[in-house]
Parts: structure tokens; sequence; C-alpha cells
């Protein structure tokens, strides 16, 4: 299908400041349909050219043609300040939302010219939500357009993804094996109390995003799921877990997750593994110190009230494992908003360490290859104040003409190597055998 035509003007940005873009308003169309939501997917994505997909609860976001966009490169001694003045430099208002993602690399700076963070406000954005689907315009595109839209999802074919070639995860890696020991042995000697160390398979073949996306969301379990293309960068994710979520009101949870099982689809066996993972004394440290930081994280940016924790310590599915999870809430302090919130709790806890600095510098001495997006978010904010970021695991991965997947585990004091080999096995189960080969 040809692309979609539209006018659109972007604002783009590599440096510390975007210049001031007034957005115009926004219209909306609603309609109500008995379209599934895959053949939806499959009829706007090939006719968008880039775009994002974000899953939030019950409703689907699907955005394209901005009307303001904003890349960062690395090499700044303060990014957050530039993601700052880059959203400040915009009129984001009118009931618009910001959608993008960010590099695990923001945290530290990033390499000069390495793309850690990517923003935009679309001139399209469709939400679905069971039967009715919204569609919103910019008047910077061109009139025609939300008939076109329209056309194309009452329209839309029945689809069926392909097959999925899958991909082999469980090649022992020595590598992997001798970083988690080297690991323990730093934890030993007290620079840090827990290291998240991943491992990268590359995968042979170009990858199919939208049919991986499909069979994966159907196996899967997620908090959020996403899908995106948006220049050099294709993924297609699960995500098990939120970074933050910030409702209108200056609301903030975070909901770590630390702690892992298999989930094999036996209810014996299951059963015996979510009982083992609870009593597990390694996972159970792991999990109360993510905690314990994700508090101490937000009482940088709650009110007086300070954080509490809502949840803790519960048995959360997701795909191929079970985790130990809780959730973190406050209420921001006067003068902060929900960038502030993602700030100081960016990277995830679960996908870094404790404390996070040292974390960086074993991430950075073990690792084969930069995170980019592994570990980093995917996120949608609202002009009401709102913001969902969420944590980027159980992804698979295009840039650059190469494709991949990633997984870590928690390092703590009592992790042995075939341990967190065979986890990060059990997390790449997620992911691995439902991608399809774009061949």
């Amino acid at each position: 299908m040809a692309y979609l035509c539209c006018y659109c003007e972007v604002t783009a940005c590599t440096g510390h400041h975007a210049d001031f873009k007034e957005i115009g308003m926004f219209t909306e169309t609603i309609l109500t349909t008995a379209q599934p939501t895959r053949n939806i997917l499959a009829a706007l994505t090939s006719a968008l050219g880039d775009y994002i997909v974000y899953e939030q609860g019950e409703v689907t976001f699907i955005v394209a043609q901005p009307v303001w966009e904003f890349t960062l490169h690395g090499g700044h001694d303060t990014p957050w300040d530039a993601v700052r003045d880059a959203i400040q430099g915009t009129d984001y208002a009118h009931d618009q939302a910001i959608y993008g993602w960010v590099g695990f690399e923001l945290a530290s700076g990033g390499a000069a010219g390495q793309e850690i963070a990517h923003f935009l406000i679309p001139g399209i954005e469709i939400r679905i939500a069971g039967e009715n689907v919204t569609i919103r315009t910019s008047d910077d595109v061109a009139p025609d357009v939300v008939a076109q839209l329209r056309s194309i999802i009452e329209s839309a074919d029945p689809y069926q993804p392909e097959p999925p070639r899958g991909a082999n995860v469980r090649a022992l890696d020595q590598r992997y094996l001798d970083a988690v020991a080297a690991a323990v042995a730093e934890i030993q000697g007290g620079v840090l109390q827990k290291v998240i160390l991943s491992r990268v398979v590359d995968l042979p073949f170009t990858v199919n995003m939208l049919d991986t996306y499909l069979h994966g969301r159907a196996a899967n379990t997620p908090a959020r799921s996403f899908l995106f293309s948006l220049g050099d960068w294709q993924a297609a994710g699960f995500s098990p877990e939120t970074v933050v979520e910030v409702n209108s009101r200056g609301e903030v949870s975070t909901q770590p997750l630390a702690g892992t099982r298999a989930l094999t689809g036996d209810a014996v066996e299951d059963e015996i593994l979510r009982s083992e993972l609870l009593a597990d004394p390694k996972e159970i440290f792991e999990h109360a110190a993510s905690v314990k930081l994700a508090c101490e994280e937000l009482s940088m940016v709650a009110d007086a009230n300070g954080p509490w924790v809502s949840e803790f310590m519960e048995i959360k599915p997701r795909g191929s494992v079970q985790h130990l999870g809780s959730r973190v809430n406050c209420h921001l302090a006067d003068g902060k908003n929900a960038w502030d919130a993602l700030a100081v709790l960016f990277p995830a806890i679960t996908a870094s360490g404790i404390p996070k600095a040292p974390a960086y510098e074993l991430i950075r001495k073990h690792e084969t290859a930069p995170r980019m997006l592994y570990s980093g978010a995917v996120l949608r904010a609202d002009s009401d104040g709102s913001l969902d970021a969420a944590l980027v695991l159980r992804t698979v991965y295009q840039h650059a003409g190469k494709a991949w997947l990633r997984a870590g585990a928690g390092i703590v004091l009592g992790s042995t190597p075939a341990r967190e080999h065979e986890e990060t096995c059990e997390k790449l189960s997620s992911v691995a055998p439902y991608v399809v080969s774009q061949d």
C-alpha cells in the first residue's frame, strides 16, 4: 500500500534547545467499527510511514506524521536538561501528547553522536478502545487525511501474520558466565549491591516487526506493549513493567519487578516455581533492595507525605516468566512534574543496579555493546501533566541493518553464573519463539 500523504512541518533539534514551534489545534473524528485491532494495525502501519504503536491498558494508540520532532544525541553533561528544554520550547498544549523513546545511555550522557532520545508530537493520533476508534488530526495536516484514514480503517482486509521463524537463545554464552562471576566478585568487595548484566542474541535475518508483534502480544501478558518504526530504528516489545506512571493529579507510581522464575504453562510446576520464588533469599533480597531504592528516588520529587508502598512482592505473570512485583507511590511536590519523576527513576532500578553509578561502570565494563533502546523507555506524555513510560525489555530490535534480542539478570551476592544465564534464557523465551522473518 502506498504511504498516506499529508503535509506537516517538522522542527528537529539535536542539541540542547529546540526552536519554539506553535502547534495547531486538533480535530477529532469518532467512529465505531467491528474491525479487529490486528487488521487496523496492519492496514495503518503499511500506510503511515514512520509510526509508533503504544498499548496502555484498554487503549491502543497509533501515531504518525509528526508536527514537532526532537532527537537528542550523546555528549551532554546534563542530558535531562536538554530534554526539558526541548519540551518547554514547544507549544505543548491543546490536548496534545508527546510520544517517543529514551535510551539507557541517556542516564550517563551517552557517547558523542549516539542517538539517546527521540520525541515527537504526532499530527495523526488514532486511539482504539474496543469498537471505538478516535482519529485526531492536527490543522497542520491536509484536510482530506481524515477521510483517507477512515477509509483505511473501515476497509482493512482480514490479516493473518506469517508463522514465526523463532530464534535459539539457549546456546551457552561463556562470556556472560564470566561477566556474572566477575560482577559477584565486585559485589563481594563492597563496590555495589546489585547490577543487571545483559547479553545479546543476534538474529541472522531481517525481522517482520508487525507480525512478530502480533504473535508476541497474543502469547504475552505485558504491562505495556509497543511497536514502532522511527528513522533507522524498529522495535516490538512486551514490557513487563512501567518505569513511571503519573496522572493529571500528580499521583505517581513506579512498578519494580525483580526476582524471576519460569512460567511453564503446567499448573503444578508453576506453583512449585512460584513457591520457590517467594522463599528464595537471593530473590527476596534483590527485590527488597529495588523497592527501597525506588522509595529513595521518589522521595526526591514527593510532597511532604513522602512515598509509600501500595503493593509488595506480588507474583506478576509475564509471558514465559513470573516475577516478584511491587508498586511504590507518591504525590508530586509543588514545582515538580512528570518529567522530573521520570528523570529521578531513570533508568529503572530493575534494569541497572544499586547504587546506579557503579552499576553503570560494571555494565560498560562487562557488556559487549551499548544498550541503546534496551532497558530504556518508550513513553507517552499528555499535556494534562500525565506521563506513562514502559520499560524496554522483552523486545526485538532492528537498527542499521542488524536485528537482535537482549535480556539480563540481576546479579547480587548470592548469584551463580549458571542460574543467571538460565534466567536470561527464560526471559528471552517471552519473545524468541514469536520472531517472524521478513523473507
